[in-house]
């Protein structure tokens, strides 16, 4: 399996693939690749943590990273999102949406970012770190259950004094 940086070309495939894995979701709005689309075309798009793996020339996974803030009053402070992951259903459980997260974390440490929120199944995400964005005083300005909104600290206590709402989603 290879990791590497999307493709424009790439672009159609992405989205048919992002449609399809999301079919199968436990957490899902069924509109996950127009986000990607719409991510893409707005300012927090970071093509550097948007990210495919490959598997014998054939994509079978997805993750995107994107610019975000949290906001209290006057104080922004910039965070990056995951949005989404996707792995198709055939490809699951072999770690290949692990692998995924593991490169775009290391590469947004790299690029100096320090945490990273999403929306999504907590047992899955737990294993990387992620707690309830509400333990660091988050929240989502849409209406999703605390559960499923949550945030990781790429560095130690990168989240410490921080809290507000999220841009996000």
């Amino acid at each position: 399996m290879v990791i590497r940086q999307e493709r424009t070309e790439e672009f159609p495939q992405i989205y048919d693939l992002v449609k399809v894995a999301f079919q199968t979701a436990k957490v899902s709005n069924g509109k996950e690749q127009d986000f990607v689309n719409q991510l893409r075309s707005g300012g927090s798009y970071i093509p550097e943590l948007t990210l495919i793996a490959e598997e014998n020339g054939k994509l079978v996974g997805h993750i995107m990273l994107s610019k975000a803030h949290i906001v209290n009053g006057a104080d922004k402070f910039e965070v990056i999102y995951v949005a989404p992951l996707s792995v198709v259903l055939e490809h699951r459980n072999k770690g290949i949406g692990s692998s995924l997260i593991k490169e775009s974390f290391r590469l947004a440490k790299e690029m100096g970012y320090t945490s990273v929120l999403l929306v999504g199944d907590p047992a899955y995400y737990h294993r990387f770190g992620f707690k309830s964005a509400v333990t660091f005083g988050i929240k989502p300005t849409h209406e999703i259950p605390d559960e499923n909104v949550m945030a990781c600290e790429l560095v130690p206590n990168a989240l410490k004094g921080v809290s507000g709402t999220t841009d996000c989603f």
